[in-house]
């Protein structure tokens, strides 16, 4: 699937979750915030970015090894 169409999409849906918000959802505010029309949305997607950006460091910081990892890493000891 090209880029091109994932932008599509998304703009698609993003586009029909905030009218489907503006026409029938009951508004609930408990903070100000929830007041905007896509908060939801918006805090979604930026959660969902740093999840997979964190995990990413993560997984390059503490778990990926080394390519020569299994072949002791040290070509002095050969």
């Amino acid at each position: 699937m090209s880029m091109n169409k994932v932008l599509i999409i998304f703009g698609v849906i993003s586009f029909a979750s905030i009218i489907i918000e503006i026409l029938f959802v009951q508004p609930h505010i408990q903070y100000w915030w929830h007041g905007f029309v896509g908060f939801d949305l918006i805090f979604g997607f930026i959660g969902c970015v740093a999840i997979i950006v964190i995990s990413k460091f993560a997984g390059k910081a503490f778990i990926q090894r080394k390519e020569d990892y299994y072949d002791g890493g040290d070509k002095s000891n050969d």
